[in-house]
This record gives structure tokens, sequence and C-alpha cells, in this order.
């Protein structure tokens, strides 16, 4: 059994336990997220298929125009615009319900804020 050393080792614990539960149809992907502690990224994946449908980081240069001295990949700011972005993506490929793994990570900061955002955009979950 996974032994918990490290924050990261909670972090794993508590994602593979969401996994148990959610898994992402061809017509209800799920909404994956992950944080680092300068970056935040979503991908979108049918689990059936394996695939990822629709991604979006806080690396990429299309973004990264848009981050200003208040807008970064490592704040609420920067969660609100990415989250945005995967719902307009989303979208324009037809899909408006998606289910929300928060990957281990609490409900809160940034992890809540990309959901608020691609709630507004659009998106039902």
């Amino acid at each position: 059994d996974l032994q918990i050393r490290t924050k990261k080792d909670r972090r794993e614990r508590i994602r593979l336990r969401q996994r148990k539960r959610i898994s992402g149809t061809p017509e209800r992907p799920r909404l994956a997220v992950f944080r680092s502690a300068s970056h935040i990224y979503a991908q979108v994946i049918d689990d059936y298929a394996g695939r990822t449908l629709v991604s979006a980081s806080s690396l990429e240069p299309a973004l990264k125009a848009q981050f200003t001295g208040e807008v970064r990949g490592g704040n609420i700011r920067g969660a609100e615009l990415l989250g945005r972005v995967i719902a307009e993506r989303l979208i324009e490929r037809g899909i408006r319900r998606v289910v929300f793994d928060r990957g281990g990570f609490l409900y809160h900061g940034r992890v809540k804020a990309l959901a608020d955002a691609a709630r507004e955009g659009g998106l039902e979950f």
C-alpha cells in the first residue's frame, strides 16, 4: 500500500482514490488538472479511447502572449484564463459536458479558479 511520507505521496493517494470513481467517456470526457509551482495544465481525456481530446497549458506561446504582469501560470488569474481557453476549445469541438478531475489537489485556489472559469465559459460539470 502507498505509504504517505511526502505531500506528493498524499496527493497521489487521493488521485488514485478519485480515479476509481471518475472516468472520461466519449460523451463526457474527463477534465484533468495539474498544477506545479509556476504553471498550470489542463487536458480533456476520453479514457475509453485513451486519447487526449483537448489540452491547454500556461506554457503555450499562444497563452504566454496573454500573460501580463498580473496574470501568470502560477496565480489565480492565470488559472482563470486557462479555464476559459479550455472551455472555448471544447465547445469548438462540440463538447459541453465533462467530469472534473482535480488530480488529488484540493478544490481550492488555482484549481477552483480554473473550474469556475471553465463553467463560466459554458462547460457543465
